[in-house]
């Protein structure tokens, strides 16, 4: 492999020792076909040298990177999963496969799998990936990527030509193995694994682990558990109200399911949405809307609980409450600066952004017009009207509620004012990731073995992130 300056690895889970995860080997596949090379991300970290062969040999047969992690781990968590604590979790179907310092802002960023094979969480299953499956998580990252949303990054996707039964879709069906890139896989569940089986001294190291490698603003002062729930609490709020303006539903918010980062990951069954609905659902499964759309925030917060509840074990004195309760201002607040960003408006008064965003948001419900499009026809606001008002969705600029809304566009100005010169907002249609068309996309791929939509699809989602201004990685 070449070695580059910006290859930095940085094996930092050593640090912790025993008890946090176990050595697991990554299974044998018949043969692999790479279907997605992250070749942007790869250059940033020093690996878009790599040739074909490299690349396999890493991300496709899972052999340690040079100076890295010497074998893949397993970490070992539990989780409340639908409100019902589980303590027979842990990595059943991916591991930690390196960590690397990321050259351009010193983050901890780390590889984990999807799809590499049983480790001793596989609580029976195959330990397997099915192609959708990995074909969808790539969207879904890229998507979210371009929305400027904290989202770990797809960065390796292998078909690995197996046959897998489902027993929820058609079987037998192809199987894949996914790399993905994020900023930790250090779980809420991570702390409530130690707290469940009452080991103070595992829960203190990780957390002063976590602090010291990936939550650095809850360093010092008296409590620094306290501080820690505070941070991540705000850094998760930044993430529901991203999630908000992206019109994003994760699916399956267990507290296995959230990291520390403020950073989501693992898109199973997400949807975007069609049309503003709180109570739109993406799991078939959530029979009781738990996790709907409009659900997240409050899910979020008491994943929160569960946290801070864990981390009483280590302070037991100490107030958790107000920080926990953190989220709900830093929610207030972070909702506005991302509907900002998402229509392309510098900020103005505190208290006028809130009553833009719950304007929108108004309008957005009551109107039901396509989610996607209003974002598209009134980015820079006033400055897009004539634009806006040539649309297809230009009976929706009408009425009462969305005059009031048309007001409040007044009092802003285009954060990015050359940003409609831009080709994507010279089309006629806005780049939208809905069900029907990612199920159009694998049935290509699957009943033809056409895979230019998806190409071209990953390519038109990215000149959507180069429109809105999302930071592309350099390299």
């Amino acid at each position: 492999m070449p070695i580059t300056p910006r290859y930095r690895p940085a094996p930092r889970i050593s640090l912790l020792g025993d008890g946090f995860a176990d050595v697991v080997t990554a299974a044998r596949f018949p043969t692999r076909t790479l279907r997605f090379r992250n070749q942007r991300w790869a250059s940033r970290l020093g690996l878009g040298e790599l040739d074909a062969e490299e690349w396999e040999r890493h991300f496709g047969r899972l052999e340690p990177l040079p100076e890295n992690l010497p074998a893949p781990l397993a970490l070992r968590y539990h989780g409340h999963q639908f409100d019902v604590y589980n303590a027979y979790l842990g990595d059943g179907r991916g591991f930690l496969l390196a960590e690397l310092e990321d050259p351009e802002d010193g983050r901890l960023l780390d590889f984990g799998t999807k799809g590499s094979g049983t480790t001793p969480y596989s609580r029976g299953g195959d330990g397997r990936l099915t192609l959708k499956g990995g074909v969808r998580e790539v969207l879904a990252a890229e998507m979210l990527e371009a929305l400027s949303v904290p989202t770990s990054k797809a960065f390796s996707l292998f078909e690995t030509h197996e046959a897998l039964f489902r027993g929820d879709e058609p079987s037998p069906t192809r199987s894949s193995l996914l790399v993905r890139l994020s900023h930790s896989h250090i779980r809420f569940g991570t702390f409530q694994r130690h707290a469940y089986h009452r080991d103070v001294a595992r829960l203190s190291q990780l957390l002063d682990f976590c602090i010291t490698h990936y939550v650095p603003e809850a360093a010092g002062g008296p409590d620094p558990a306290v501080r820690f729930v505070e941070a991540v609490a705000r850094r998760s709020a930044r993430l529901v109200a991203a999630w908000t303006a992206a019109g994003f539903v994760h699916g399956v918010l267990n507290s296995d399911n959230m990291n520390i980062t403020g950073e989501s990951f693992d898109y199973g069954p997400y949807r975007f949405l069609p049309t503003l609905d709180p109570s739109f659902i993406a799991a078939y499964f959530d029979h009781t809307g738990l996790y709907a759309f409009g659900q997240q925030p409050r899910a979020v917060a008491l994943n929160l609980t569960r946290l801070a509840d864990a981390l009483r074990l280590v302070s037991p004195s100490a107030a958790f409450a107000p920080a926990v309760r953190a989220f709900e201002p830093g929610l207030r607040e972070a909702r506005a600066a991302a509907f900002l960003a998402r229509m392309g408006l510098s900020p103005s008064d505190p208290d006028v952004d809130a009553s833009l965003t719950e304007a929108i948001e108004l309008f957005l419900e009551d109107s039901q017009v396509p989610f996607d499009r209003f974002f598209f026809d009134w980015y820079g606001g006033v400055q897009s009207e004539a634009r806006a008002r040539a649309s297809e969705a230009s009976r929706f600029y009408q009425g009462e509620r969305f005059d009031a809304l048309r007001s409040l566009f007044e009092l802003y100005t285009p954060a990015r004012p050359d940003a409609l010169s831009h080709p994507y907002f010279q089309g006629d249609a806005p780049c939208s990731l809905l069900i029907d068309e990612i199920e159009s996309l694998w049935h290509a791929i699957d009943a033809h073995e056409d895979w230019a939509p998806f190409e071209e699809k990953v390519a038109e989602i990215r000149r959507m992130g180069e429109a809105l201004g999302a930071k592309a990685p350099a390299g």
